[in-house]
Formats: structure tokens, sequence, C-alpha cells
């Protein structure tokens, strides 16, 4: 496959097809970067062209006659919270978030297992081992941290797998306690990573993929304004796209 233009002579390489995890009845493949190449700065590029990264593998959907999955991302300076948002950081402001190492903690798993379980069960992860998590958060170029969330009584409630972007902060995965479900810890894991992006003087943060069809990822179209890669460049969502 052809790679985008200023990537050069970098290799791509398609999947087999599966079934889509998004939307039923419906099959996937994707598009991988060489491993071999991949390092931090061409995984800046790569993103700013609409791929992610799960362990050391860096991705983009490219499924036959489906182009459902696009790319989001938030322009951290023209960003402002609406009034939920901002009621959701005032009742989560009794959690202290840690920036960590990508390193196996304990604690850090049994949330994790506990989160796919309750909230994804049968997702295909959802019988990982520590080992496994290990190599789906973490990889051995990428410049990655952990936002751990604890509340005043010592437990962790919300941990965010964060990557650093020459341009940007790239939410590579979120799990929380999934009885807390008043908290939204999803919304707060990203207001944060956004006045993190801030605070580090980052222009964007990327929030992976988004599908209009698919219900549980409409959220993602609440923090605005947002932007989507279209393939060329990136732009506001069209109009039809779900209300905020």
């Amino acid at each position: 496959m052809a790679a985008p233009r200023e990537l050069g002579s970098l290799r791509l390489f398609l999947t087999d097809t599966h079934p889509c995890s998004y939307l039923p009845g419906r099959d996937a493949r994707n598009l991988v970067a060489d491993p071999l190449a991949v390092d931090a700065s061409l995984y800046s590029t790569l993103a700013r062209h609409g791929f992610r990264r799960s362990g050391e593998h860096v991705y983009r959907p490219h499924c036959q006659g489906c182009h459902a999955c696009v790319s989001l991302r938030i322009p951290v300076d023209r960003f402002t919270p609406k009034r939920a948002q901002r009621r959701n950081l005032q009742r989560n402001a009794d959690i202290v978030v840690r920036v960590l190492e990508p390193v196996l903690r304990e604690e850090h798993f049994e949330l994790f297992a506990r989160y796919l379980r309750l909230r994804h069960p049968d997702g295909g992860m959802d019988d990982a081992s520590p080992e496994s998590y290990l190599a789906f958060v973490a990889s051995n170029w990428s410049h990655t941290f952990l936002a751990e969330g604890r509340l005043a009584d010592g437990r962790v409630v919300v941990v965010a797998v964060v990557d650093i972007l020459a341009d940007g902060l790239s939410a590579v995965y979120t799990y929380f306690d999934p009885a807390l479900t008043e908290r939204s810890l999803g919304t707060f894991a990203v207001l944060w990573q956004i006045a993190e992006a801030r605070r580090r003087g980052l222009p964007y943060v990327y929030l992976g993929y988004w599908i209009r069809e698919c219900r549980k990822m409409n959220y993602k179209t609440r923090f605005q304004p947002c932007e989507v890669f279209t393939g060329g460049d990136w732009r506001a969502p069209a109009d039809d796209a779900p209300a905020c």
C-alpha cells in the first residue's frame, strides 16, 4: 500500500479481514506501519495522518468499502469546557492525579481487569494477563506515561495511558472503576489530558477513532471544538455529526 507522501518509502502492511468490533455485521482490516521502522518521531508524523498505537504497532483502519472510522483530535487552545464538563471537574476535584512511568503495577492491572470484565465482556481483552496488559499499554519506543487518579482514601479509580507526540498528547486508552458511574471518569480523564496538553504547550489531544454510527463513541464530539481527519487534512466534523 502507498504511504502518505511525506512518509516517503515507509512500508505499510495490510492485515487480514476480521469482524468489526464496532459495527455489527461488517468486516474490518488495518494498515500497519512497518514495526522495524517506527520510532517516536515517525509515530508523531503517522498520528497526523490518522494512525494510532496499540502496543508496539501503529495502525489505521483500511476497510474495503467503509470509511466510518475517522481520527478525531481536540485543538487545546480553542477548547472551552461546557457546563456539564465543568460540573464533572468539580465532582472529581478530590481525585489526585499523578504522572507515572508505564510499568506493571498490581493495582493498575486489577483495575484494568475489572473494568474489562464489567464494561467490555467478550471484547477480546477480558482474559488479559499482566504480561499482555503491559504489552498493550507500553512500547519500547513511544514516550508514554500513565495518568493515575486516586481518591483521598488511597484507591486508584482511573488510569489513562497517554503518549507524548511532537504536537500533542494521544489518549491511547483509559480504564476506571466501573462502579463509580456518577463520576463519569472517562470524561474526567479527557478533561485532564486537555489541561495537561495546555500545560505542556502542546496544541492537540488525539482521541482516537470516532464512528458516527457507534453510539458509545459519541462522547468524543462533546469536546468542542474538535477536528476529524478526512484523508487529506483536519477539519470540523460535518454538519450531520451527532449533536454535542
